[in-house]
């Protein structure tokens, strides 16, 4: 079993329980279309998961945030369709378009996917969270992660992203038996990657659960509390002093205390969440991280300033990381982002 660095780090430090004054920072999806020097690796590499397999490209867009503004973490650049490709599906990006995902819709699909994870695939993305951890200033942390069960299922019912994803919800309905293996499929996956992530050199590990919020109470019982508990209880098992953040985007606070019950470390709350109510419910079970609205951040102005401040305000007190309620977009200007970073880490 591999031990976590210690670090002198804010951003570790809120998650093992230790308040900060001023809240650590960063952002998801940091390394992105939004900086000019990610556009030029990225066209470098020619497509996509091409950048994701070439450890050296990927570890240097994974330092292009942290050189340009000093965040608080960094989080490996890959994508949550790394697993299912590993798994043996066929899975491509289109320009404009989005993945697109050979679709797994019965027996036979399922039984067409690997039981291990390919080594080829997930190998250079180990390699790269290696370079980068060795390289990273000491207080700077590193997040590798992976997509909830769930979420990933969605695009391998579907081939791609819907409005709401109701081909694998119908699906869950139709044929429940086959969804709960192709769930349990993508547990086990998810586990194994995330165990190798952390022995490979990261700090934090975040499952993001984007499609978490179109789910009925029972369902979201059913297809994230569950299959969530079991990631977090496996890995923690193998290796107990992991951090693990969960993002269940869209979750109602009754959801969100689900959540927060499992053995995690914090919890990310999207844009649309009652901050105080969440504060009062959330507060002292695990760390809240978030909650800016991604288009705040495009417009900037005097709104965007107060919306910091206020974000600041109501997580006063507990232990908080700020970030966006939900992936930065490429068209955000690179000067509101400076303006984010000076207003985050202003005294209050």
């Amino acid at each position: 079993m591999s031990e976590l660095r210690a670090k002198p780090s804010p951003f570790l430090n809120v998650l093992d329980g230790f308040p900060q004054k001023t809240p650590p920072l960063w952002m998801m999806r940091q390394a992105g279309r939004y900086l000019p020097e990610y556009r030029e690796v990225r066209a470098k590499a020619g497509d996509f998961l091409t950048l994701c397999y070439t450890p050296e490209l990927a570890a240097e867009v994974t330092f292009q945030p942290i050189r340009r503004f000093g965040f608080d973490a960094a989080i490996i650049f890959s994508d949550i369709l790394v697993v299912p490709h590993a798994l043996g599906v066929d899975v491509r990006f289109e320009a404009g378009e989005g993945p697109r995902l050979a679709p797994v819709t019965d027996k036979a699909g399922l039984d067409n996917l690997r039981r291990l994870l390919d080594p080829a695939r997930v190998q250079p993305v180990y390699e790269a969270i290696t370079r980068v951890s060795s390289e990273l200033p000491r207080e700077t942390a590193l997040i590798g992660f992976c997509g909830a069960p769930w979420t990933v299922a969605t695009y391998m019912i579907a081939g791609q992203g819907t409005d709401d994803q109701a081909p694998a919800r119908l699906m869950a309905l139709r044929d429940p038996d086959f969804f709960q293996q192709l769930i349990d499929r993508l547990v086990d996956a998810s586990i194994h990657h995330l165990r190798a992530q952390i022995e490979a050199g990261c700090d934090v590990v975040q499952i993001f659960d984007t499609w978490a919020g179109v789910l009925d109470p029972h369902s979201f019982e059913r297809w994230c509390v569950r299959p969530l508990r079991r990631i977090v209880s496996a890995v923690k098992a193998s290796h107990r002093n992991a951090r693990i953040i969960a993002f269940p985007r869209g979750a109602t606070l009754e959801g969100l205390e689900k959540i927060a019950a499992l053995p995690l470390n914090g919890i990310s709350v999207d844009w649309t969440i009652d901050r105080e109510a969440a504060k009062a419910r959330l507060g002292d079970k695990v760390a809240i991280q978030g909650n800016l609205d991604p288009l705040r951040l495009i417009a900037g102005g005097p709104q965007l300033d107060e919306e910091i401040l206020s974000i600041r305000k109501d997580f006063d007190g507990i232990r908080h990381i700020f970030n966006l309620g939900h992936g930065i977009k490429p068209e955000t200007p690179i000067a509101h982002v400076e303006k984010l970073v000076e207003k985050v880490r202003e005294t209050l």
